[in-house]
């Protein structure tokens, strides 16, 4: 379980930073930064992979009671312009800028930090090691689906409210039917493929 001894070994106040949404074909990726308090912390924090959707929206709610959050959003349309490497990193930029106050120390989930002027440390596998990282993977993990699940509606034939834009069997079904939409991540190869027109081999042709 996560706890809070990476928080110790640096200058308050410590900032866990994790992102969701970086494989699925569709939606933004969404960091967030969370900044947990010293009292009364949220019973419960675990890497968000590992809790139901019902535990995570229950800690979703206590952890925006109790802790400083800041959230990042790079929609799909940048993530082409960027790649998925450096949105991913600009959306744990934007979740730091927008704490309240600036951090002491970052923890990142990974291997890797953004290019940022806030001293940091990366921790691999972190959302099962440090509790404020663990807190924004559920932040991170409940706003994205939330997001996804509200555009599910305007694109029911992709099922986003159940897979929340990755690529399983019925979303890719639907990708091949009806084309990608402006939700979807152009530069993912399902996607790019699924814009391709169908070429009929000369010897096929009446």
């Amino acid at each position: 379980m996560p706890s809070r001894r990476h928080e110790k070994l640096f200058p308050a106040p410590v900032c866990g930073v994790d992102e969701a949404g970086r494989g699925p074909l569709a939606g933004p990726v969404v960091a967030a930064a969370v900044i947990l308090p010293e009292r009364n912390c949220p019973r419960g924090l675990d890497d968000s992979k590992k809790l139901s959707a019902v535990k995570r929206a229950t800690l979703y709610e206590r952890i925006r009671e109790r802790a400083i959050i800041g959230i990042g959003i790079v929609e799909p349309d940048e993530i082409d312009r960027l790649n998925i490497y450096w949105a991913t990193m600009k959306a744990m930029t934007l979740a730091v800028e927008a704490l309240e106050s600036p951090p002491g120390h970052v923890l990142v989930d990974g291997n890797r930090l953004p290019r940022w002027s806030w001293p940091a440390t990366a921790i691999v596998g972190g959302d099962a090691q440090a509790m404020c990282i663990a807190a924004a993977s559920i932040i991170a993990k409940h706003t994205r689906d939330t997001i996804m699940i509200a555009h599910a509606e305007a694109h029911p034939q992709y099922n986003w409210h159940s897979n929340k834009g990755y690529g399983c069997p019925r979303h890719l079904r639907a990708l091949r039917e009806y084309g990608p939409t402006p939700l979807h991540r152009r530069s993912f190869a399902p996607v790019a493929q699924a814009e391709l027109p169908l070429v009929i081999p000369t010897a096929e042709r009446g």
